[in-house]
C-alpha cells in the first residue's frame, strides 16, 4: 500500500496491532516488551517489505507519547525522595553522566570522526538509562522499596533532570552551529528567559489553578470526566507552552505533571492517565522502530560493540564504583550498577532530537538505536553475572577486611507509616472500623474514592488518600509493603476482587479482611487469599442470636461461647470450600 494512502486510523490501528504482536513475542521470550514494540515499528516501516505506515503521522503520535511520558515522570517527581538519598545519588549520578558522556564523546570523535558538538550529543545519549527497564527489573525482584530501589529511583531522577535540560538546549545549539559565539549566547539567553517565563506562570498560577480545577472535577463524581481533565491539562499545557513560550511539548508536559504531583490528587491522576500514557508511549517506541534501518548494522558492527562496552563499563561500571566509593553495600551497588548497564527511551528521544537539530545524520541515529536495543537485550545477562559475582566477592576474607572499617553512608529509611492498617472505603461500615482503630490508638490510613468525603475526613484530621484502591499507583501510596492489615469495606464485590488480586500479587505477606454479600463471594475471596471474609447477613444473624440467647436466660459468657462456636464453624466451612 502506498504511504500516501495510509491515513491516521490505518496508522494507529496497524501500529497498535503490530506492537501487541511484537510485545507479546518479546514477553514470551522473557525480554522487555519495548524491544517487541521497536521490532513492530521496523516491520511496518519503510525498511521492511509489505505494509508501510505513514511515518509522519506516526511521528506526531509519538510526540504525544513523549509528552505523556514526561508528564508521568513529572507526576512522580519528588524532591523529598531525592533529598532522602541526595548525598549518594546526586554526586554519583552526576559523576556517572559526566564520565559516560565523556567516554562516548571521545569515542564518537575518534571512531566516528564526528565534530565535538556532535560527539557530545552522541555521548549524552549513551549516559541515560531506561527508566522502564530499571523499574521493571526492580519490581520483578521486589526491590523498589529496598536500599537498591531507593538509590536507583533517585539516580533516575537526576538523569531525568539532565535530560530535561538537554531537551531545552539541544535545539538552540543545533540552530547556532554556524553562527558566532555572541549570537549563540543571545539565543541561549532568549531560550532561558522563555523557560523562566513559563516556569513562573506555572508556579504562580498553575500551582493553585490546576489542583483547584482537578478538585472541582473530582467532586463532580464523574470518573471519565476526571480522566479527560488530566489528559487535557497535560496536553493542553504542553501545546500551549510550545505556542506561547516556545518551549518543547515534553518540557511543558513535565511541569504540568510536577504541579499536579504536588497536590493530593497526584496518585489518582497518575492512575487515571496511565493507560493512555502507556498506549502513546508504545506508539513512540513503534515510531523509533520505523526510523531504524538494519541494513547499516553489519557495516557498523565494530562501532556498535565499542559503544556497547562504553555503556556496560561507563553506565554500569561507573555507577557501581561510585556507589562503592560512597560506602553503599556491595550487593546493592552491584544490583543498581547492573540495572543501569543499558540505555533506552530517553536515549531514543535524544537521538531523534539530535537528528532533527542537525547534529548528525541517520547513520549516527541508527547507531544509537542499535546500541540501545542490544544493551537492553543483554542486560539480563549482565545483571545475572553481576549479582553472582557480588555474592562471591562478599564472601571473601579480603573484602571483609577491606570494608570492615567503613561507615556506610546509607540514606535514612523513608518515613511514614509502619505496621499500620489500610482501610479501603470510609462509608457506613468503614467509618465504624476507623472509629474503633482511632479510639484504641492504632495507626491507620484510609483510601477513599469519593472526593467530597475525602475532603471532609481531612478536615476532621483523618489521614486519607483520594483515589481508586484497585489502581497500583493509589494503593502504593499507602505503603502496603509496610502495613500489617488491609480492611476492604467497599460494597462492590467486583472492585473488592480487583483490590485483593492487586494486593496478593504485589504484597503477599499483608493480611486482608473483606466485606462480602453472599456465601459464594465469601468462598471465592477466601480462595484468593483473604484472611477473613465478613458477610453482612451473617453478622445480622449473630447479633439477633446473641440478643435471643440473652433474653432466654443465657448469661453473657455462655452466649459469647455459643456465638464463637457458630462463627468458627461457619468460617471453617468457608475455608474448606463447603456449603455454609
Amino acid at each position: 500500500m502506498p504511504v500516501h494512502e495510509v491515513g491516521l486510523l490505518s496508522t494507529l490501528v496497524i501500529s497498535l496491532v503490530a506492537a501487541f504482536c511484537g510485545g507479546l513475542l518479546a514477553r514470551s521470550l522473557r525480554l522487555p516488551p519495548l524491544l517487541g514494540y521497536i521490532l513492530a515499528g521496523f516491520a511496518i516501516g519503510p525498511f521492511s517489505p509489505g505494509f508501510v505506515a505513514n511515518q509522519s503521522l506516526a511521528n506526531e503520535l509519538a510526540e504525544v507519547g513523549v509528552a505523556l511520558l514526561l508528564f508521568n515522570i513529572g507526576l512522580h517527581f519528588s524532591f523529598k525522595d531525592l533529598l532522602a538519598v541526595q548525598k549518594i545519588v546526586v554526586p554519583g549520578a552526576l559523576g556517572q553522566i559526566v564520565v559516560t558522556t565523556s567516554l562516548g564523546s571521545v569515542l564518537a570523535f575518534f571512531v566516528l570522526h564526528t565534530p565535538w558538538a556532535t560527539s557530545l550529543v552522541i555521548g549524552m545519549s549513551m549516559a541515560i538509562a531506561s527508566t522502564a527497564v530499571v523499574t521493571r527489573i526492580l519490581a520483578e525482584r521486589r526491590q523498589l522499596t529496598s536500599l537498591a530501589g531507593r538509590l536507583a529511583l533517585g539516580w533516575l531522577v537526576v538523569q531525568d533532570l539532565v535530560v530535561i535540560i538537554a531537551l531545552v538546549l539541544l535545539p538552540v545549539l543545533g540552530k547556532a552551529s554556524d553562527v558566532s559565539v555572541p549570537m549563540v549566547l543571545s539565543m541561549l539567553g532568549q531560550t532561558l528567559l522563555q523557560v523562566a517565563g513559563f516556569v513562573a506562570v506555572m508556579v504562580l498560577g498553575g500551582r493553585r489553578g490546576i489542583p483547584s480545577l482537578l478538585g472541582y472535577v473530582a467532586r463532580s463524581g464523574s470518573r471519565e470526566l476526571f480522566t479527560l481533565s488530566v489528559i487535557v491539562i497535560a496536553l493542553g499545557i504542553a501545546y500551549g507552552s510550545a505556542m506561547i513560550f516556545g518551549v518543547s511539548l515534553a518540557l511543558g508536559a513535565f511541569f504540568a505533571g510536577v504541579v499536579i504531583g504536588e497536590s493530593d490528587l497526584n496518585h489518582h491522576a497518575a492512575s487515571e492517565a496511565l493507560s493512555m500514557q502507556q498506549v502513546f508511549t508504545i506508539l513512540f517506541f513503534v515510531s523509533v522502530g520505523m526510523l531504524f534501518d538494519p541494513h547499516n548494522v553489519p557495516a557498523m558492527a565494530p562501532q556498535i560493540i565499542t559503544f556497547l562496552l562504553v555503556i556496560i563499563l561507563g553506565m554500569g561500571g561507573v555507577s557501581f564504583l561510585a556507589l562503592l566509593a560512597l560506602h553503599v553495600p556491595l550487593r546493592s551497588a552491584a544490583l543498581v550498577g547492573a540495572t543501569f548497564a543499558q540505555i533506552g527511551e530517553f536515549s531514543f528521544i535524544l537521538a531523534e532530537l539530535g537528528f532533527q537539530s542537525g547534529f548528525y545524520g541517520s547513520d549516527e541515529r541508527d547507531l544509537i538505536i542499535a546500541v540501545a536495543l542490544l544493551s537492553i537485550l543483554i542486560n539480563p545477562l549482565v545483571l545475572g553475572a553481576a549479582t553472582r559475582l557480588a555474592r562471591w566477592v562478599e564472601g571473601t576474607a579480603f573484602f571483609t577486611r577491606l570494608r570492615s572499617h567503613d561507615i556506610e553512608m546509607l540514606p535514612p529509611e523513608s518515613g511514614g507509616l509502619q505496621d499500620h492498617t489500610i482501610l479501603i472505603g470510609h462509608g457506613r461500615v468503614g467509618a465504624i472500623v476507623a472509629s474503633a482503630l482511632r479510639e484504641h490508638g492504632l495507626r491507620h490510613i484510609s483510601i477513599e474514592a469519593n472526593r467530597r468525603l475525602t475532603e471532609k475526613l481531612r478536615r476532621d484530621g483523618e489521614l486519607v488518600i483520594f483515589g481508586d484502591a484497585s489502581r497500583e499507583a493509589v494503593m502504593s501510596a499507602a505503603s502496603p509493603e509496610r502495613a500489617k492489615l488491609i480492611i476492604i469495606s467497599v460494597p462492590d464485590p467486583f472492585l473488592t476482587k480487583q483490590i485483593v488480586r492487586l494486593v496478593r500479587k504485589n504484597y503477599p505477606s499483608v493480611g486482608i479482611v473483606v466485606r462480602t454479600h453472599s456465601d459464594e463471594e465469601s468462598r471465592a475471596l477466601t480462595k484468593l487469599g483473604v484472611g477473613l471474609a465478613v458477610m453482612g447477613e451473617r453478622e445480622i444473624a449473630f447479633g439477633m442470636t446473641y440478643y435471643a440467647l440473652q433474653t432466654l436466660g443465657f448469661d453473657t459468657d455462655q452466649t459469647r461461647s455459643i456465638i464463637g462456636q457458630i462463627r468458627q464453624e461457619i468460617y471453617r466451612l468457608d475455608r474448606d470450600g463447603q456449603v455454609s
